[in-house]
């Protein structure tokens, strides 16, 4: 007998958000995907981010009601669909044309919040307007405070309800692998170049219409003759502040009246100060395995930050979730919700906003089947006694791609 996952291309007949992942991979222009694939250096803690959920195992109790389940949560004071926030993740409009949009209204539809970044290629305004969603604004913090404080007035304005401030980017991470597709700082290396010919009906979608798409949050921050991808990437590299520090929260809780939260923190006794200084949330990430090589991943630290944290605050947590068995046991550890990055992006390449609501309703599915498998039927029946931890002895690793990605290209 022989198992082979599905090769095809239609994002409905994916099982599993790797199922959408294999397919995004096929529809994408090689540097596209490495951009959404890849992690920092050899990738330690990428591949760790996906490693540490093995290392926990259910408990499961049998004798107990679980009809019918109930996978509703309150997130910042509002009830949601279910304890998922579509996360901040930029250039998205190159994975498909509007991209940002089509990631909003599929959150709508499935009743969750969504969060656009400040590098989006559509603006905060063009979000907001979309009936019925749930947006809240990632934002850098920047040299040029002024901009913030302008940005920070455009989401006022707009009526965003939280505003996200990511606190882990103010270096950039080494993305090699990214850094390979290209010959000049955003000018393709042949290989990449006969790649893209591959790729169709990528180009029909994403170049033909409208061209390169730019970053539509950044206007003032960009000066003159440099509202390129290329130019907004200098500007935004020179721009990003080395010396965030606590005193430039507290000054941004000051300047914003609505729900704050910080994204990006690892150590327990951060997620302890934001909570201390007022802040309604934190997102315990690494940044997908993006920045910091070797990084703890926030499952490592989820139940200290939790224990320090109590009530005073909400704790999310990101990188690494492709299952609803994932997300189950951090909302077991004491996650109020996950917020997706890659998991949706992949359905988003691989089927526009489609398939970014196939991403939502697999994930959706496999967390309330789960639920029930347990013995629960809501959400604030899970705890720590669900699960145990027994961490696996993992082999070296070999720094390289397997063999499956590199034929796979």
């Amino acid at each position: 007998m022989q198992r082979r996952p599905y090769t095809g291309t239609d994002y409905r007949k994916a099982l599993n958000i790797h199922d959408l992942e294999r397919i995004a991979r096929r529809r994408l222009p090689n540097f596209v995907f490495e951009y959404l694939y890849g992690g920092s250096d050899d990738e330690q803690t990428l591949r760790h981010n996906r490693a540490v959920f093995d290392d926990y195992l259910f408990e499961p109790l049998t004798l107990t009601r679980v009809e019918p389940r109930d996978l509703t949560t309150s997130l910042l004071g509002k009830s949601h669909a279910m304890p998922l926030v579509i996360g901040p993740t930029g250039f998205n409009g190159m994975l498909t044309r509007h991209g940002d949009v089509k990631l909003a209204r599929a959150a709508t539809r499935h009743g969750i919040p969504f969060v656009l970044s400040n590098v989006a290629t559509s603006s905060l305004e063009e979000i907001a307007a979309l009936e019925g969603v749930t947006a809240w604004m990632q934002i850098y913090f920047y040299r040029d405070r002024d901009y913030v404080r302008k940005l920070i007035e455009r989401c006022r304005a707009a009526e965003y309800e939280a505003i996200v401030i990511t606190t882990d980017s103010a270096i950039y991470g080494n993305r090699e692998w990214d850094l390979r597709n290209f010959r000049k700082p955003m000018q393709l290396n042949l290989r990449n170049l006969l790649h893209l010919l591959t790729r169709p009906r990528w180009i029909t979608d994403v170049l033909i219409p409208d061209g390169i798409p730019t970053f539509k949050n950044l206007g003032d921050l960009l000066p003159p003759g440099k509202q390129s991808v290329q130019g907004a990437s200098a500007v935004i590299g020179q721009q990003l502040d080395p010396s965030l520090n606590w005193e430039d929260i507290a000054w941004l809780r000051d300047h914003w009246p609505g729900k704050l939260i910080l994204k990006g923190i690892i150590a327990p006794s951060e997620a302890e100060h934001a909570a201390a200084l007022g802040v309604d949330g934190v997102v315990l990430s690494n940044h997908g395995g993006r920045q910091l090589n070797h990084s703890l991943s926030p499952l490592d630290v989820l139940p200290e930050a939790k224990r320090r944290v109590g009530d005073r605050c909400q704790i999310f947590v990101d990188s690494g979730f492709r299952r609803g068995t994932d997300v189950v046991k951090a909302l077991a550890l004491g996650a109020d919700a996950i917020w997706l990055g890659r998991a949706t992006l992949y359905g988003l390449a691989a089927g526009g906003q489609a398939g970014a609501e196939h991403a939502l309703g697999l994930l959706r599915g496999e967390i309330d089947r789960t639920l029930g498998l347990l013995g629960c039927s809501r959400l604030d029946e899970l705890g720590e006694g669900h699960v145990r931890r027994y961490p696996q002895v993992v082999p070296p690793v070999e720094k390289q791609r397997s063999q499956s990605w590199q034929t796979a290209l």
